[in-house]
């Protein structure tokens, strides 16, 4: 099954209260199959980024997926996934070690960057969470 992955993560604050979302979409109609989102206290803006990548891998090993396009706003777990740039950071190694055996498992997984603009669906799902988190 061949699916695209649209994550997000963000924090009102840096750090501050923060949440994530993930959409699964099928690739060929691009209908929504999956979403997840989820409020994580509070943390940095790149810790929600990968727990929206995590949430995303986890929803499209639920579906059986085979073939995944992973498509994030954010440079920095793009970047890292692709294995372009080193995990320095402490808090994300874990991260992005788990993101790395979700991987291993799904099998053919590949990250793009898209303009904030285009990760429109997963952008409101981390805001709903961080919302929740907030009391609005």
């Amino acid at each position: 099954m061949k699916v695209i992955v649209e994550a997000d993560g963000g924090s009102r604050g840096n750090p501050g209260a923060a949440g994530y979302g993930a959409v699964v979409l099928d690739a060929a109609s691009e209908e929504v199959l999956l979403e997840r989102h989820g409020a994580l206290g509070i943390t940095t803006n790149n810790v929600a980024e990968y727990r929206g990548l995590i949430a995303g891998l986890e929803a499209a090993r639920e579906l059986g997926a085979t073939d995944v396009e992973v498509r994030m706003d954010s440079k920095l777990v793009v970047e890292q996934m692709s294995g372009r740039w080193q995990v320095k950071h402490p808090a994300l190694r874990p991260l992005a070690a788990e993101a790395g055996r979700l991987v291993n498992e799904l099998g053919g997984v590949r990250f793009g960057w898209i303009p904030r603009t285009r990760n429109s669906k997963a952008d409101a799902l981390a805001n709903k969470a961080m919302d929740a988190q907030d009391g609005r």
